[in-house]
């Protein structure tokens, strides 16, 4: 039986991740996950693409301030950020991948923070408390930063096979960090990418359903520790057998929340609905 031994979420897009044993599945993906975004001051979204230093950018939310909730910043060399988050100012447009979205800005003191780290001038923006993003895929649903889906969900065996090819090559293997899951599962060993043909998945109390295969970019390249690139890994291995018909190339899958609930390390991983035919 298949089970959870990885639970992540990235407060701010492009920024760490968090690792934790425990989480609640809300409509939007799991709580916190990719509820803030860096932006231009022209309001289009930063992601590591074009900023691979934002995964040094250490987050923490926790209780406290005017608004309930707090955000801590951390990078090396830098002095660590406390925001009161503010939850009640006007949304702003701003421009997620192409995707017009809206966020609340987060004011002066994380802009400066923001732009002395990176570099380049930035500001803060948290999705709004009424969010009516609604997502794309086989099973439409909502989520917040994420470039799609609320859940991307990757297996061991699916790395294996990734690294068993490297391994070919005389290239390193790549650490899971590399791909950014929020869930990862083991016990698929017998068939890498079975997460491309699981339809229904129930972990916990919560049920997913698959939207699509992730489609790789860039920011697999880049060395989530340090924030530097270090192509051409694991794309070039990737597009020699994980090349998709429309464009790009597939590693994992992104899932929509059917049913939102409570999930851990150690959950067993229940596939409910599998597609037809063999692994894409």
């Amino acid at each position: 039986m298949a089970e959870v031994v990885e639970l992540a979420y990235y407060p701010v897009k492009g920024c760490a991740a968090v690792s934790t044993r425990s989480a609640v599945m809300q409509p939007a993906g799991l709580t916190h996950d990719r509820g803030f975004m860096v932006i231009s001051p022209q309001g289009v979204g930063r992601t590591q693409r074009r900023d691979p230093k934002l995964a040094v950018i250490r987050p923490e939310v926790s209780e406290g301030g005017p608004g309930g909730e707090r955000l801590t910043l951390r990078a090396p060399g830098a002095e660590a950020l406390h925001v009161d988050v503010e939850l009640e100012g006007e949304p702003r447009e701003v421009d997620m991948l192409g995707q017009p979205l809206r966020g609340i800005d987060q004011g002066a003191d994380a802009a400066d923070w923001l732009s002395e780290v990176l570099g380049a001038p930035s500001r803060l923006v948290r999705v709004p408390p009424r969010n009516d993003r609604v997502t794309d895929g086989l099973t439409p649903g909502t989520s917040r930063y994420a470039d799609s889906s609320a859940i991307h969900l990757l297996s061991r065996a699916t790395l294996d096979r990734l690294n068993a090819r490297l391994a070919e090559r005389g290239a390193a293997p790549l650490p899971m960090a590399r791909f950014r899951p929020n869930v990862v599962v083991d016990g698929w060993d017998a068939e890498p990418h079975a997460e491309d043909r699981a339809r229904l998945l129930r972990i916990g109390d919560a049920e997913l359903g698959f939207t699509k295969l992730a489609v790789r970019c860039a920011v697999t390249m880049v060395e989530q520790g340090s924030g530097s690139k270090a192509g051409p890994e694991p794309l070039r291995t990737l597009a020699a057998y994980r090349r998709s018909p429309e464009g790009g190339v597939t590693f994992g899958a992104k899932f929509s929340v059917l049913r939102p609930g409570t999930l851990a390390v150690g959950d067993k991983v229940e596939v409910t609905a599998w597609a037809d035919g063999e692994p894409v």
